[in-house]
């Protein structure tokens, strides 16, 4: 058990250490060089820890976001949900949480390897939080022991399983080959913009081809363009905010100074996570085709949602702001109509990374007007999804799920849910 529990916490929940095993196996297979061997894993390692560190600064950037417009649209904590905490219920089911990812994982690898279902999720954080929530459902339906272990390990299975295979198709259209797809919660809305792109969009036009005047040439650099978006999106905010600015942002900020900064830390992070993309692929790809050729016969790697950025950066920023502007327009009908009889907060996060994946897949299928389409609605049903989820975590993980779902977290909350009310 203290091994188990070493390899499931230690190892499989550290993205960059699971990659890089899984790099270090696949040129190993390939009988490669002790030098290519240690040069492509620490590369993968190190590109990984790239990619985690853009993340973070991006979370950073964005986040006072979500506290402005709690303020600025009197959202407050529900006092009528007080559920146990994802902490308490990490400490009293970890174990659970931890034996339904081997298992699921170890059930991926043998359909990988025996039916035409080839991809395999390799997205190390995601593997642990989707039985997280499968155990919390469980737990809520009134399952003990073996149950909840059972009820998890078969719920992500099932999505670690099918999701990837289901965004496939799409993946292809983006990057025009089958060398990964995605293993990321943001399945279900990047579904939604395919559809929606391929139906209402126009390919011939895409996100990428937008028109910039030779004097502002400067914008072509998405680094440049995602910093001024982000730098007039917190002077807006601000400005909307008037007096209560303050207790926001901090009493000792500048209007201009401190919106300049967090548009160019968002920059920075967009900068550094894409870096860090570029690196992994570069070094993940040769690696895993040698357990493609010799472990499991043409398979395909799920892998997290950054990994696809790069093929369409303004798409990914068009989504970002698309969807907060339609989400914020539902959060305000949601409240204004009561709806759901408990607090949704923005999701920030989720339109960042979960919707901006969505855009570059709606312009995969549909061009500049399936990104802004498909973003636009993905807006929308990501606060329905959450606000449909919660109920089935009210006594365990509703603080979490308000603040990371809106997606497949919340779609499969809700799934596996109206399934265990059967028990």
């Amino acid at each position: 058990m203290a091994i188990l529990d070493f390899v499931i916490n230690h190892i499989l929940r550290q993205p960059a250490l699971f990659l890089g095993i899984i790099a270090a196996v696949g040129l190993i297979i390939q009988r490669k060089s002790i030098s290519d061997i240690l040069s492509g894993t620490f590369k993968t390692v190190i590109g990984v820890v790239i990619l985690t560190q853009g993340t973070n600064i991006l979370i950073n950037a964005i986040t006072p976001l979500s506290k402005a417009f709690n303020v600025l649209y009197k959202i407050s904590p529900d006092k009528n949900i007080q559920p146990i905490g994802a902490d308490q219920f990490l400490a009293t089911y970890g174990s659970q949480i931890g034996l339904a990812m081997l298992l699921a994982f170890l059930i991926n690898i043998l359909v990988a390897r025996f039916t035409k279902l080839k991809n395999v999720f390799l997205t190390g954080h995601m593997l642990f939080w989707f039985p997280f929530i499968f155990t919390a459902v469980a737990v809520e339906s009134g399952l003990k022991g073996i149950g909840v272990v059972t009820f998890a390990t078969i719920f992500t299975a099932i999505y670690i399983i099918v999701a990837p295979a289901l965004i496939t198709p799409f993946v292809k259209k983006v990057t025009g080959d089958n060398s990964f797809t995605l293993g990321h919660p943001t399945i279900g809305l990047s579904l939604l913009a395919g559809w929606l792109g391929k139906v209402f969009g126009n390919k011939n036009r895409s996100t990428e081809d937008l028109k910039v005047p030779k004097q502002l040439g400067f914008l072509r650099e998405i680094t440049i363009t995602s910093s001024l978006t982000m730098f007039l999106v917190y002077l807006v905010i601000w400005i909307l905010l008037g007096n209560q600015a303050s207790s926001v942002f901090g009493k000792e900020q500048n209007l201009v100074v401190y919106s300049l900064m967090q548009g160019v830390l968002f920059g920075a992070g967009l900068t550094i996570l894409l870096q860090g993309v570029r690196m992994m692929l570069a070094e993940i790809m040769p690696a895993f085709k040698g357990i493609s050729d010799k472990v499991i016969p043409n398979a395909i790697p799920a892998l997290d949602c950054p990994i696809i950025f790069p093929f369409a950066p303004n798409a990914v920023l068009i989504g970002f702001i698309v969807s907060m502007i339609t989400s914020t327009i539902t959060l305000i009908l949601v409240g204004y109509t009561g709806l759901f009889a408990y607090a949704i907060v923005p999701l920030t996060i989720t339109c960042f990374f979960e919707i901006g994946t969505a855009a570059v897949i709606g312009n995969g299928t549909g061009g500049l007007r399936g990104a802004i389409i498909g973003s636009g609605v993905a807006g929308i049903v990501m606060i329905l999804l959450v606000g449909l989820s919660i109920p089935f975590l009210n006594n365990t993980v509703s603080d979490w799920i308000i603040v990371f779902g809106g997606n497949d977290l919340s779609l499969w909350t809700v799934i596996s849910g109206l399934f265990g009310k059967l028990f």
